[in-house]
């Protein structure tokens, strides 16, 4: 079980380091205003995968529905993601359909 707590750790981690690199890259895009929800999931995304991380680190109880919800944050995020071209939104993309996957193997 350590393993698969360490993964998952690893790819909210993951995720949340991508969702801020992508938030700050999309504030210096030249139209901001059609990557705001983009940016809004970002940040969403990034402090949920942060809180499950904390969550898994501690063996808490509630781990498997906040790792639910975290998947299912990351699941709109990635899909967002994806409705644009730039790479940073390509990489939190990637990187949100990992920890999605992960996180359900903790549900």
């Amino acid at each position: 079980m350590n393993d698969q707590y360490d993964n998952c750790m690893a790819a909210c981690d993951a995720c949340a380091h991508a969702c801020d690199t992508c938030a700050a890259a999309c504030l210096a895009e030249r139209d901001v205003h059609a990557l705001a929800a983009c940016i809004a999931l970002d940040i969403e995304c990034a402090q949920l995968c942060r809180f499950a991380s904390g969550a898994m680190a501690r063996r808490s109880g509630l781990a498997p529905r906040i790792c639910a919800l975290c998947a299912h944050a990351c699941d709109l995020c990635a899909a967002e993601c994806s409705r644009h071209a730039h790479e940073h939104c390509r990489r939190c993309a990637l990187a949100c359909e990992a920890c999605a996957a992960m996180c359900r193997t903790m549900v």
